[in-house]
C-alpha cells in the first residue's frame, strides 16, 4: 500500500503553518494594556492588574455569525464577516458594563484557503481595534468530510472585564426613564435565513443591484458589517449617564430590551422616532413580511439601546453623538403590573411597516 500522508486526506499543515505566520502581525496590531505574550503559545495570558482593575469582575460571551456567512462564501467577500464575529461578542460584553479585553476566534473550513483565511482573520483583528481588545489567540481546523471545500464557520470568544460596581444594568432602572436608540448600520448578523429565503423567493442573488443601495449589489448592501458600540457605551458608563444597555440581536427589540428591565416595567417605545434603513422596508416588501414579523426577528434600524434619566438624556445625547453614534429618542420606560414580565410595546406602527 502507498504511504498515505495528512495531505492525502485533505489536510495541509504548510498551509496552517503560512497562515499562523500571516496573521502574527495582524494579531500583533490589536495588542493593549494587560497583553503578555504572543500567538502560537497552548494558552493566552492576561495581565488586570496592568490593564488597570482593583476589583475586577469577569464577563465572557461567546457567539457566531450565523448564515450571513452563506452569502459572504456565496459572494468570496470574506472581510466583514469577521467584524460581525467580533461585534457580536463584545457588544453583549459592553451592555454589562464591562470593557473587552481579549477575543479568540475558532475558524473551521473544508480546505484551508490562504487568501480567504486570511481576509476572515484580518477583519477580526479590525473588529478587535473597533472594540479595543487584544485577539489573542484562536483555532484553525482543516476538517475535510465535514465541511465542503470552500465553505467555513466561525465561533468568537471574548473576556471583558468591570469594577464590581460598575455592573450593568443598575438596579434602580425605573419608569420616567428615556431609552435612546443607537443606529444600526444595516441587518447587522441576525435573520439572515430569512433574508436568504428573501433573495430565493424574488430571483434575487448577491450580484443583482441593491435599489437602496446606490452603486451596490445586494450582496455587498447585506453584508455591511455589524457596528461595534463599545467605545461609545463605555463612555456613557464611564461618565455616570447609564443605567442599562441593550444589544439588539436576534429577537430584536421585543427580544432583547426587556432583558435589562426590571418586573414590572414596560418600554414604550415610538416607531416613528426613528429614521428605518431602506435595507428594511425592501426586506418587508419583497418578503411581505409583516410589521410584528420584521421587529421579532430584525433590529429594524436600533442597534443598540441605553436607558437613561430623563434628566441626562440631553447628555447622554451629546456624548454618544461625540463618539460617532446617530442618536435617537425612541420613548421611555413605564410602570406595568406588579411583578409583570417585562416587555416592550411598539406604539405607532403604520400599515404596511417599515416597507410604507
Amino acid at each position: 500500500m502507498t504511504s498515505l500522508t495528512y495531505r492525502d486526506a485533505g489536510v495541509d499543515i504548510e498551509t496552517g503553518d503560512a497562515l499562523v505566520d500571516a496573521i502574527k502581525p495582524l494579531a500583533r496590531a490589536t495588542s493593549r494594556s494587560g497583553s503578555m505574550g504572543s500567538l502560537g503559545g497552548f494558552g493566552a495570558l492576561f495581565d488586570l492588574k496592568a490593564a488597570g482593575y482593583t476589583d475586577p469582575v469577569l464577563v465572557s460571551s461567546t457567539d457566531g455569525v450565523g448564515t450571513k456567512l452563506r452569502l459572504a462564501i456565496d459572494t468570496g467577500m470574506h472581510d466583514a464577516v469577521g467584524i460581525d464575529l467580533v461585534a457580536m461578542c463584545v457588544n453583549d460584553l459592553v451592555v454589562q458594563g464591562a470593557e473587552p479585553l481579549f477575543f479568540l476566534d475558532y475558524f473551521a473550513t473544508g480546505k484551508l484557503q490562504l487568501d480567504q483565511a486570511r481576509a476572515v482573520i484580518a477583519g477580526i483583528a479590525e473588529g478587535c481595534k473597533q472594540a479595543g481588545c487584544a485577539l489573542v489567540g484562536g483555532e484553525t481546523a482543516e476538517m475535510p468530510g465535514m465541511y465542503s471545500r470552500d465553505d467555513y464557520d466561525l465561533a468568537g470568544f471574548s473576556v471583558g472585564a468591570a469594577e464590581r460596581d460598575g455592573l450593568l444594568p443598575k438596579p434602580d432602572v425605573g419608569a420616567g426613564d428615556v431609552v435612546l436608540g443607537l443606529a444600526a448600520s444595516g441587518v447587522h448578523s441576525n435573520g439572515f435565513s430569512l433574508v436568504r429565503r428573501v433573495l430565493q423567493a424574488t430571483n434575487q442573488n448577491a450580484n443583482t443591484p441593491a435599489p437602496f443601495s446606490a452603486g451596490q449589489t445586494l450582496g455587498q448592501a447585506l453584508l455591511a458589517p455589524t457596528r461595534i458600540y463599545v467605545k461609545s457605551v463605555l463612555a456613557l458608563h464611564r461618565a455616570g449617564l447609564v443605567k442599562a444597555a441593550a444589544h439588539i440581536t436576534g429577537g430584536g427589540l421585543p427580544g432583547n430590551l426587556p432583558r435589562v428591565l426590571p418586573a414590572g416595567m414596560v418600554a414604550v417605545l415610538d416607531a416613528t422616532a426613528w429614521t428605518l434603513p431602506p435595507v428594511f422596508g425592501w426586506l418587508a416588501r419583497n418578503g411581505n413580511i409583516a410589521p410584528e414579523e420584521m421587529l421579532r426577528v430584525f433590529n429594524c434600524g436600533i442597534g443598540m439601546c441605553v436607558v437613561v434619566r430623563e434628566a441626562d438624556a440631553d447628555a447622554a445625547t451629546a456624548l454618544l453623538t461625540e463618539h460617532g453614534e446617530t442618536v435617537f429618542c425612541i420613548g421611555r420606560v413605564e410602570a406595568g403590573s406588579e411583578g409583570a414580565a417585562p416587555e416592550v410595546r411598539v406604539e405607532k406602527l403604520s400599515p404596511g411597516w417599515p416597507a410604507a
